[in-house]
Parts: structure tokens; C-alpha cells; sequence
């Protein structure tokens, strides 16, 4: 459907909605961040990166590439990056054909700490999305947040798609 098909949506109706979309997503993000940080003291971003690594083929990313699916500038990166190889979940590894590139590759403790962290995700989500809204309901959800991100561009300047790491 596009605003040709519902001229009877009103300006306060279409922005309320909006509004009850940005304010569910904020508090249910807030809970499941918190409930995450406190099982294990993980920053959203430290969990974000975590989160991609264990997705990724042989735990690893080029760093330049991590960041920029995080939305983390170069400098915030680093200083993610850092706490992470600190706490012995990443270590920093040099590409052997390209000495420009180098990749977070995740430790043993860090896959452990990824692969625990994204099941008690799973379950946070299960209980804070999917009880209070039914599988059908959650689906249609991404689906309609997939459109969105569709529609309203998750490209780059050059046109190639950020969101590589989607979920």
C-alpha cells in the first residue's frame, strides 16, 4: 500500500504511529541492552560487534568493514575495539595479502561470550516481542521494517548495501 491508496490517514494518525514505533523499539531495545549488560557487562555497541562476529564465516571481519555495519566512526570503533581485545573476546589479526586490512577475529572466550550473549538475546526478544505479540504479529513486524529499510535506502553513497550484517 502507498499514501496514494490511504488519503484518509491523517497528519497527527501517520505521525503518532511513527511515534509509537520509534517509542516501542527505544523501550524494548533499552530492556534487552540492559538485561544484556548485566548478564554480560557488554556496551550495546561491544554486543553489537560480538553479535556480527559470531555470524560471520571463521568469526571474523575486516575492521574498517565491522565498524561501518556498527555505525561506529573510526575513532568510536577503535576505542570498542580496544575494551574488546582487552577482555580477551577479539584479538586484531593482519590480512596476509593486503597489509591495509586488518580483521577482528573472535577468541575462544569471545565466541563462548558471543554464542551465550545471542541465546540469552533470543530469549530476552522471545519474552519482551514474541509473548506480548505472537509469532504472526513478530514476523510481520520485519517484514514491515525490512520494507522500510528497502524502501528508504540502507545503501551507501556508492549504492552498495550496509546492512550486510542484518539480522
Amino acid at each position: 500500500m502507498n499514501a496514494e491508496e490511504s488519503p484518509d490517514t491523517g497528519d497527527d494518525e501517520i505521525v503518532t504511529w511513527w511515534g509509537l514505533v520509534i517509542e516501542g523499539y527505544h523501550v524494548t531495545q533499552e530492556r534487552l541492552m540492559t538485561e544484556i549488560g548485566q548478564r554480560f557487562d557488554l556496551t550495546p555497541a561491544a554486543f553489537d560487534i560480538l553479535l556480527r562476529l559470531v555470524r560471520s564465516p571463521e568469526h571474523r571481519l575486516p575492521m574498517t568493514r565491522l565498524a561501518h555495519e556498527a555505525a561506529l566512526s573510526s575513532g568510536g570503533f577503535t576505542k570498542v575495539a580496544d575494551r574488546l581485545v582487552a577482555a580477551g573476546l577479539i584479538r586484531r589479526e593482519p590480512c596476509e595479502h593486503d597489509r591495509r586490512v586488518t580483521y577482528a577475529v573472535l577468541t575462544e572466550h569471545g565466541r563462548d561470550t558471543a554464542e551465550r550473549s545471542r541465546r540469552a538475546c533470543a530469549e530476552i526478544l522471545r519474552h519482551r516481542v514474541l509473548d506480548p505479540l505472537g509469532t504472526d504479529m513478530s514476523a510481520s513486524l520485519a517484514t514491515a521494517m525490512r520494507t522500510l529499510r528497502t524502501a528508504n535506502g540502507a545503501e551507501d553513497a556508492e549504492g552498495s548495501d550496509t546492512s550486510a550484517g542484518r539480522r
